[in-house]
């Protein structure tokens, strides 16, 4: 059966790509479950960190499965499978919590572009990257060419994504994509997300802000972000609700 699941260790929330049968692809249903699984994370207060893995042993994901985009007339692959991915990873690449990639296996097309969504990633050794779209006659389509050029260098994506090979677990650290290379990935996320404990998740929520802003990440929204949390913490904020509630002038004095 295709899911995602999500579960919590205390203050940390597993998200799990569950469809082994298909190396763990992507289907419409399970992008769904996903996007509510993030909206649920994001409104919690009691969540430090997010793990994002997959099941089994072979695959964390590898990608769209074609039986759900395969037969979609082309502007229905554009405006809903397209779009719809990149609204839903664009939700875990903004989620307010630091996210942590398990790469438990290999990593294809939608399934790198769902490790890249993350903040930090680590990975088996015997696992591989690689973007083969066009052998399916497609493109990436859920930030492949775009969120992924900001964390690996243009050849390395041109190397997978124009002549399709694959990248190892080494080469993925060399570059910068990889933090760990570990057998025990799920061990070595649950360690990462620990070491928060002593964080200030305000601290780290406002950081990861200022930092998409520098790279483009959704560039004006964390502006207007950052804005919103230093206006709603002034006293002229409270008094301009207060005028308005009590339908009186307001008496602003810059504080």
């Amino acid at each position: 059966m295709s899911k995602i699941t999500l579960s919590y260790d205390g203050a940390i929330a597993v998200l799990t790509v569950s469809n082994e049968s298909k190396l763990n692809a992507l289907t419409t249903t399970m992008l769904d479950a996903l996007y509510r699984h993030l909206s649920e994370i994001d409104r919690s207060t009691d969540t430090r960190a997010v793990i994002v893995t997959g099941a089994g042993e072979k695959a964390f994901c590898c990608g769209a499965d074609i039986a759900e985009w395969g037969g979609l007339a082309p502007a229905e692959f554009a405006r809903g499978w397209v779009r719809d991915g990149h609204r839903i990873f664009d939700r875990l690449a903004r989620l307010s919590k630091p996210t942590i990639g398990a790469l438990n296996g290999h990593a294809f097309g939608g399934g790198l572009e769902l490790a890249a969504a993350c903040d930090i990633r680590v990975m088996t050794p015997r696992a591989t990257l690689a973007l083969p779209e066009a052998k399916v006659g497609i493109v990436p389509g859920w930030s492949g060419t775009q969120r992924l050029m900001r964390l690996i260098p243009e050849p390395v994506a041109k190397e997978m994504a124009l002549f399709g090979r694959r990248i190892s677990a080494g080469r993925a650290r060399d570059v910068g994509f990889v933090a760990e290379i570990t057998d025990n990935v799920l061990g070595a996320a649950h360690q990462i997300a620990a070491d928060l404990a002593d964080v200030s998740p305000r601290a780290n929520e406002i950081t990861k802000t200022m930092i998409h802003g520098a790279v483009g990440e959704d560039r004006g929204a964390a502006i207007e972000a950052l804005g919103a949390a230093a206006a709603g913490a002034s006293a002229d904020r409270d008094e301009g609700v207060d005028a308005f509630l009590n339908k009186r002038s307001t008496k602003f004095t810059g504080q």
